[in-house]
């Protein structure tokens, strides 16, 4: 647990894997302090897609590379120069893919315990509520599509 027990704020992060096709939810990290950066949560939990899939990514996983695996991260622009308009379309591309993304993860926070600050010290707890509410979502995405 990452609750140092003083009058802040605690936040917690977990990484998602999202397939852009469904809106389910396909595979989640463990629980992590809120201050660790996304790639290093990756890199020590290696994470890992099956060969020839296409990845989506956004800045905060700058470096972070999979064998066999198809990476699209919008470029960013350079110190004192701007992008060029093949890269401003590639990057609204990429964008209009990752709302998605974005998307799932309002779903998950539906569940407002994902999104307020969580002071339960039981261990794997956090990890637990984070699992049942992206079932949640997985479930409501089902339940929608199978409407359709």
């Amino acid at each position: 647990m990452f609750y140092s027990g003083k009058k802040k704020r605690h936040t917690v992060k977990n990484n998602i894997i999202v397939g852009e096709d469904d809106y389910q939810i396909k595979g989640l990290s463990k629980t992590h302090e809120g201050k660790k950066h996304d790639k290093k949560i990756c890199d020590e939990e290696q994470i890992s897609l099956p060969k020839g899939t296409h990845c989506y990514q956004d800045s905060g996983f700058q470096g972070f590379e999979m064998e066999g695996v198809d990476i699209s991260q919008p470029k960013k622009k350079p110190r004192g120069g701007e992008l060029t308009p093949e890269e401003k379309k590639e990057n609204r591309l990429i964008s209009s893919i990752r709302v998605v993304v974005e998307h799932v993860i309002s779903g998950v926070k539906r569940c407002r315990i994902v999104k307020d600050v969580f002071r339960n010290l039981t261990d794997n707890y956090d990890d637990m509520v984070m699992e049942l509410a992206c079932a949640l979502h997985n479930f409501r995405t089902a339940q929608r599509r199978q409407a359709y």
